[in-house]
């Protein structure tokens, strides 16, 4: 509609010039070289403005020609980057869709074409891993490494091939290179938190993992559990070299982040004993016991009350009976009190109390070894033997990355060097990270002393 009405617009001016020349007759006469041209003014003003029509027509057919080469050129430019962008878009599509081949040619023909390194260095290193030639691969990546809008995404790609060849070394040195270039990239601080924490590194792990969390790349509920291990390894670290104050410090700090973890209620109840603080820490185990009553737990709370008569070990330790008084747990570790010092009519209560809440094959042990204990009855101790044997397995500290068994907890797995896998639960396939009883050595994790290097592994049964 617009476009219709400014043609009639300029229909009329046409139409209103020609009838105001037409009102008004005149003529022109020029007077050149002998030669005298008259003529009215309208047919003057239609000769001039052909002449013009003619003469902008006759400079835009000279432009044209003298510009023919360069626009040719361009098209012909234009060309091979459509065709280059189009080849660039299959081998991704290629790439994506797992076809090394096509992938790889489609790199080649991209190359060739575009003059454009990073897009295609990328989509040849990629159809390179595609076709499992890591070493093509590789060239790809480190030669990315050379031009600085690529150099994060090489480090990127050598980065996965060296976790994927297991060179965690090299990946943390990689992934430490890659953060300076992006410090605040969410999967890159997730992996970099990881490997700084399977490697050891505890202290740089923590700091890690603080600017992962504000990164969204680990939630805050998993962030304080990673924090609450890590402060456990930085305990034991320090004790190691000497630091009690430290190690104590540390504890204290991951029991108060987590205050039901109970590797860390364990860990600062036993340097509190150790340093002759005994209520506090009774305490510290009393306060995680309310949250989460577990064998290592109680474990510990022996060792606090090692000091004390037999009655009073007793009387204190049904402390974690009343804090949980429904939980098998806080009947079996009153029973366990109870057949230390001999008072087998106390532990015979609590074990049948703990097994109408939940039957165990520990359990079903602790009952033959009452019976062997205060009635030296072999054959009712084999029976609970036996049921014990068709019982199922008890939960114990087993890996969520590779299922395998540890006797103690610790921030890395023995097995497959995972960092804070190890969770309190059956098994579903049990690989033991026990060294047996024949080998020359076998774990051991004493109240002030930390398991050094991984054990070896058995086979799975």
């Amino acid at each position: 509609m617009t476009r219709a009405l400014w043609f009639l617009i300029k229909v009329a001016i046409v139409v209103g010039i020609a009838v105001w020349l037409a009102d008004r007759p005149g003529t022109v006469n020029i007077n050149w070289q002998g030669y005298v041209v008259e003529t009215s003014f309208g047919v003057a003003v239609l000769i001039t403005a052909a002449v013009l029509a003619f003469a902008v027509f006759l400079y835009r057919v000279v432009r044209g020609i003298i510009r023919a080469p360069r626009t040719l050129g361009r098209y012909s430019r234009s060309r091979r980057r459509e065709r280059g962008y189009k080849a660039l878009t299959r081998g991704m599509v290629a790439v994506a869709a797992g076809d090394a081949a096509t992938a790889r040619k489609m790199a080649r023909k991209a190359d060739g074409l575009l003059n454009e390194p990073p897009l295609t260095m990328l989509l040849s290193a990629q159809a390179a891993q595609l076709q499992g030639d890591d070493r093509a691969a590789k060239e790809y990546f480190t030669a990315m490494l050379d031009r600085p809008e690529t150099a994060f995404l090489g480090l990127r790609g050598l980065l996965t091939q060296s976790l994927k060849a297991g060179d965690r070394v090299e990946a943390l040195q990689l992934a430490r290179r890659a953060q300076s270039l992006q410090p605040n990239t969410p999967w890159l601080l997730g992996t970099l938190y990881d490997l700084e924490a399977r490697s050891g590194d505890w202290a740089a792990a923590e700091g890690t993992l603080q600017q992962a969390v504000q990164a969204g790349a680990i939630s805050a509920d998993l962030g304080r559990r990673h924090r609450a291990t890590l402060l456990i390894e930085r305990s034991f670290e320090a004790e190691r070299r000497g630091r009690s104050d430290a190690a104590l410090s540390h504890a204290q700090a991951a029991h108060d982040l987590v205050p039901g973890f109970v590797p860390a209620a364990a860990r600062v109840a036993r340097l509190l004993a150790a340093a002759g603080k005994l209520r506090p820490a009774a305490k510290a185990v009393e306060r995680a016991w309310r949250i989460n009553p577990h064998p290592d737990l109680a474990d510990a709370y022996r060792d606090v009350l090692a000091n004390y008569d037999p009655l009073t070990r007793v009387k204190l330790t049904d402390k974690l009976r009343v804090a949980a008084p429904n939980n098998a747990e806080s009947h079996i570790a009153l029973a366990q009190v109870s057949l230390a010092v001999q008072l087998w009519g106390e532990a015979r209560t609590h074990l049948n109390k703990a097994l109408e809440l939940q039957p165990s094959r520990r359990l079903y042990r602790l009952l033959a070894e009452l019976e062997r204990e205060e009635r030296q009855d072999e054959e009712a101790a084999r029976a609970w033997l036996a049921q014990a044997a068709a019982a199922p397995a008890d939960p114990s500290w087993t890996c969520t990355a590779c299922n395998a068994v540890s006797p103690t907890w610790g921030g890395l797995c023995g097995h497959c060097g995972a960092f804070d896998s190890l969770e309190w639960k059956a098994p579903t396939m049990t690989v033991s990270l026990m060294a047996p009883e024949s080998t020359t050595t076998a774990i051991t994790h004493q109240p002030s002393e930390r398991p050094v290097g991984p054990a070896v592994p058995q086979s799975a049964t």
